[in-house]
């Protein structure tokens, strides 16, 4: 009963998060730039699209597609990646009109990322409907893996703390049955956990439902990153299981270099959670990684100390006993708290990258509560403390027990929090896609009954601007243009039409620069001449920013 008495605390934390509000699915990488651009009108079929996303990602099989505006396949052989950019490659002699390009990738920390932009060629149309939704996660799948991830995280908190107490400050005298139970259970909750991830990675990756996984969808996971990951974590912690059974039998047996090599294990163990998370895409991944490691190391042996001292120690050991256990455990705990709330902070600042990051984000919001709610476990931790050095935990044990079983609880909330956390987009990742480089091209089609011609305007701003020039049959053919002329005015503030000097690329196309001095509402005035006799001139406005 002791032990489900420590277990208690732990399963508060996993209903917070079933009961928990499902939060939507986050990308954790966000596309920052595409050629051509979201929107834009080429006048000639590209060869290739490429997209640039902030951070690097690992191509999904049929999960990339290019639709011309007829609806058929524009894209022909497989996507290529390199880092954050994915090039795919397109038919030759693409019809003009509205093409659709739709992707869903997977992003350095192992979440799903999907959209779709729009570009032109010649001139816009209708675009092409998409028959699958790539943004789409099923709602089944999203509420269980932070789920997964909770079991996961109370997996190491029942094992590896126990382990270290148990080594370490363990009574001869006292059985290790009830520990031993502990520590099983945390190695079951680590093994489910990482199946779970394996499993749901596979529907989580492509949008299906949680059994609607095909052998080649998990093929694909095991051969990711991801799934690398988690199988050198079920290795460890199955090497690990071998290693823990003398310890927990208790005969003596154990050796030194046995459990050197289970604490080599432990750390192995402990990389493979950052090496699956946010810490992989940070700006700066190594630290991001030590840090998230020593951060969930620090976790595991505080709370999972306090698991063995409110089960066993406290109601089990005698005063001498306990006399000399706290001391040490309570120097344990004061570092382990240390080395918790610097890498806290630490991971924080990378994340969150700006006070309005924390304070606008559901992600800093998050870490607000995470931090509240902390600030109220080590108002305890201090009393427990004062407790311990006043010596009277070790004649009544029971005050200080009701005192670590309080940390537990709260504590068991932290890691729920931070099991919804680990799914949430972090505030560098907004930040990423809002500083990409935005398009401004300023695109105006013009038409009279002889030809269509497309003007160009970037970045339709004040100072120096570029101007193209593209003219086009009614049917929608290139149009040979003998000679261009173009001006720009702004009448509302008195500026009489400039002269803007062109240069005829092709035959139907020409560029020019000039310098548009104010803002406002400009007019364009294009004269394209197709013969001796034959001339049209057009006029459109355009706003200057």
């Amino acid at each position: 009963m002791r032990v489900y008495g420590a277990l208690a605390g732990l399963l508060v934390g996993f209903f917070a998060v079933l009961l928990g509000p499902a939060a939507p699915a986050s990308a954790h990488a966000a596309l920052v730039n595409s050629d051509p651009a979201n929107g834009t009108i080429v006048p000639d079929a590209p060869n290739k699209v490429t997209l640039t996303f902030s951070e690097s990602v690992q191509l999904l099989s049929g999960k990339i597609q290019v639709l011309a505006p007829d609806s058929s396949r524009a894209d022909q052989g497989e996507p290529t990646v390199d880092g954050g950019t994915v090039t795919i490659p397109l038919r030759s002699g693409g019809s003009r009109g509205t093409y659709l390009v739709s992707y869903r990738v997977i992003s350095a920390d192992s979440h799903p990322v999907g959209g779709s932009i729009t570009f032109s060629v010649g001139a816009a149309s209708a675009p092409p409907s998409a028959t699958v939704d790539e943004t789409k996660v099923n709602p089944v799948v999203r509420a269980l893996i932070p789920v997964g991830k909770y079991l996961g995280y109370a997996g190491l908190v029942l094992l590896v703390g126990p382990v270290l107490v148990l080594a370490l400050l363990w009574p001869h005298r006292l059985s290790r049955r009830g520990p031993a139970r502990v520590i099983w259970t945390g190695v079951g909750l680590i093994t489910v956990s990482t199946l779970m991830a394996l499993w749901l990675q596979a529907p989580y990756s492509t949008g299906s439902t949680l059994f609607d996984v095909r052998v080649g969808d998990l093929r694909d996971v095991l051969g990711s990153t991801f799934g690398a990951v988690m199988l050198v974590r079920l290795g460890v912690v199955c090497a690990a299981a071998l290693l823990l059974r003398p310890l927990l039998k208790g005969r003596g047996n154990e050796s030194k270099a046995d459990l050197a090599l289970l604490g080599v294990l432990g750390v192995a163990a402990l990389a493979t959670w950052p090496l699956t998370g946010h810490p992989t895409a940070s700006p700066v991944a190594g630290v991001s990684v030590v840090v998230d490691a020593i951060h969930l190391a620090a976790m595991a042996v505080w709370l999972g100390g306090l698991v063995m001292l409110v089960a066993f120690l406290l109601p089990q050991a005698d005063e001498r006993e306990l006399g000399a256990i706290l001391p040490i455990w309570s120097r344990w705990a004061a570092t382990a708290v240390s080395a918790l709330i610097i890498a806290g902070v630490v991971q924080a600042l990378i994340e969150v990258a700006s006070l309005k990051g924390l304070v606008d984000s559901t992600y800093g919001q998050l870490i607000l509560v995470k931090v509240g709610l902390a600030a109220v476990v080590l108002g305890v931790a201090w009393w427990s403390r004062r407790l311990v050095r006043s010596k009277s935990a070790e004649t009544e044990p029971r005050g200080l027990r009701k005192i670590v079983i309080a940390e537990l609880a709260i504590t068991a909330v932290i890691l729920g929090v931070t099991s919804a956390l680990v799914q949430i987009s972090p505030p560098r990742t907004a930040e990423a896609a809002s500083s990409a480089d935005t398009n401004t091209t300023v695109t105006k089609t013009l038409t009279d009954p002889k030809m269509a011609v497309q003007i160009d305007i970037f970045p339709a701003q004040v100072g120096n601007n570029s101007i193209h020039l593209y003219a086009f049959t009614p049917d929608n053919k290139p149009l040979t243009v003998v000679e261009w002329k173009a001006t720009a005015a702004l009448p509302a503030k008195g500026i009489e039409a400039i002269e803007i000097p062109l240069l005829r690329i092709t035959d139907f196309h020409a560029v020019g620069d000039i310098a548009l001095p104010q803002p406002g509402e400009w007019t364009f005035k294009i004269t394209a001449r197709t013969s001796d006799i034959d001339q049209s001139t057009l006029t459109t406005t355009a706003t200057i920013n």
